[in-house]
């Protein structure tokens, strides 16, 4: 008897719907055939097991499975499910007039518990996708699942509820998600905010502005001076994600097995903090199963490096692909796939090895030869990537004891708003353009374009500093935010030269104060 179950194979964030084809006849052997990794091939002493715990008894029959199609690689835990159901089915325990309406997933324990597995997310779009009346997922992935509207998603505690809900035997209703409503109450919930931060206005400001306009930017100061502290509150005044963005997002979580039990939607913005130990596989993505790195993990959100020059160069340098495409490929001899990491890279460091260069609280013991080898791990056209180079100062004891707090992060977030939606109405002829950042260099003709004055200034900079094209195209797009934020239409001079401060790491004689 030949019975076909179905499942989904994920490769990057695509999902390509397999056929588990199952053929009993009479013998002893199991073939299993369709490029199965061990983890598929193991599979079969885990459904024994657990066919036998839920008071079956395993067939004793010469089984032929097949993974269609043949020529794609079957990887992970996740065919456990419909691999037990087809040979149930083929054997006559399970009625198989269900099994073509719906999709399956989900890793078997010997007991026959469903175990939650990853990737659940862009298997529900592609089963929506191909029409399927359903999809059954372990109870750990149902809300995951849930999210992808027009697609009934039941999530199983174990094989024995999967049977009963084949057979009709047992009613299960479909897990209903309100995705809009639990996505807009969380948006603004944050623990983090800038009213705790004393003092540091000028940095502040920059922030604010890379919000604004989606800018790079480091942080250059003394140890203890607020850098990491203000970094993991730059969430708190992003724009909200768009639902568009929130899918994309929690599609790149749900492939890497980030999500927590229980989530449905990312609705903030991802914030990821790597250890500065972190590997170029771990930063890009790679390994045997081509997940997302770190890169891909912040996508929509922050990838924030504290003690940039602490990272192994080789590490930073791969860097330089994604800061420009705002997309990765990972190719290796079995695959290529393709992530997005459209995100916002920010960076903190400490002016020496020391790290009291510049403090007038404290002593530097570095030699110059030593600062300029320390400044000379972070390279030039990564240096040049980076739009906004902030200097960080010690905060005073008297700013330290106010107790009146700072601005708030949801003042801030206003205006990064209101910049944010000039530049959305701006660009919205521009396919993939949603920020000043993001300008193309014929955009910024049209869009930046500096006047007489500030066109000398810009000129007189850029000799004094050496500065390189891409560092000219960087100043005139962070001097575009700055005049978006003050509502104006037009690049006026002191916009300019607010930008031309903050490349501060430009100048020649930064480590010779």
């Amino acid at each position: 008897m030949l019975v076909k179950t179905f499942c989904a194979e994920v490769a990057g964030l695509e999902a390509t719907t397999i056929t588990i084809e199952v053929n009993i006849t009479r013998g002893v052997q199991f073939r299993l055939s369709g490029l199965a990794d061990t983890a598929v091939k193991e599979s079969y002493d885990r459904i024994r097991a657990a066919i036998a715990n839920n008071g079956y008894k395993p067939p004793t029959a010469d089984l032929t499975v097949n993974l269609s199609p043949a020529d794609i690689r079957k990887e992970g835990s996740g065919y456990d499910l419909p691999l037990a159901i087809g040979i149930l089915a083929a054997h006559g325990k399970i009625s198989d007039t269900m099994l073509g309406d719906y999709m399956m997933i989900g890793e078997l324990g010997l007991d026959g518990r469903l175990k939650p597995v990853n990737g659940v997310l862009p298997v529900a779009i592609r089963a929506r996708k191909e029409k399927f009346k359903g999809l059954i997922v372990p109870r750990e992935n149902v809300r995951e699942a849930a999210v992808v509207n027009q697609l009934d998603v039941y999530g199983m505690d174990g094989l024995a509820d999967v049977i009963s809900f084949l057979n009709g035997s047992s009613n299960y209703e479909p897990t209903i998600v309100d995705t809009r409503k639990e996505f807009y109450e969380q948006q603004y919930d944050f623990d983090l905010d800038f009213a705790d931060v004393k003092g540091q206005e000028g940095v502040k400001r920059a922030l604010e502005i890379a919000a604004a306009g989606s800018h790079n930017i480091i942080m250059i100061g003394s140890p203890g001076s607020g850098k990491s502290m203000m970094a993991k509150r730059l969430p708190s005044i992003l724009p909200p994600l768009t639902l568009a963005e929130s899918l994309e997002t929690t599609q790149i979580h749900s492939v890497a097995g980030k999500l927590s039990s229980g989530t449905s939607l990312i609705s903030q913005r991802p914030f990821r903090s790597p250890h500065h130990t972190v590997s170029q596989v771990a930063m890009t993505g790679g390994g045997n199963r081509a997940l997302p790195g770190e890169v891909s993990m912040a996508h929509n959100g922050v990838l924030f490096l504290d003690e940039l020059p602490e990272f192994n160069k080789t590490t930073l340098e791969v860097l330089r692909q994604p800061l420009e495409d705002r997309k990765i490929t990972i190719s290796r001899a079995k695959y290529t796939v393709e992530y997005p990491c459209s995100f916002m890279f920010v960076a903190s460091m400490n002016p020496c090895p020391c790290g009291y260069y510049g403090d007038p609280t404290h002593h530097c013991v570095c030699t110059p030869g030593q600062i300029g080898r320390y400044l000379s791990k972070i390279s030039g056209p990564l240096l040049d990537r980076i739009d906004l180079h902030v200097e960080v100062p010690v905060v005073s004891f008297s700013q330290l004891s106010q107790m009146k707090p700072g601005e708030s992060s949801s003042a801030i977030r206003e205006r990064v708003i209101k910049a944010r939606q000039i530049q959305q109405q701006r660009y919205k002829d521009y396919k993939g353009i949603y920020c000043n950042a993001q300008m193309t260099e014929r955009m910024i003709h049209l869009f930046a374009e500096p006047d007489e004055r500030s066109l000398d200034m810009l000129r007189t900079a850029m000799e004094r500093l050496s500065l390189s094209a891409r560092a000219y195209s960087r100043i005139l797009k962070v001097a575009r935010t700055i005049a978006d934020l003050e509502g104006s239409e037009k690049i006026q001079s002191h916009h300019i030269a607010e930008a031309i401060g903050y490349r501060n790491l430009d100048r020649g004689d930064w480590a010779e104060r």
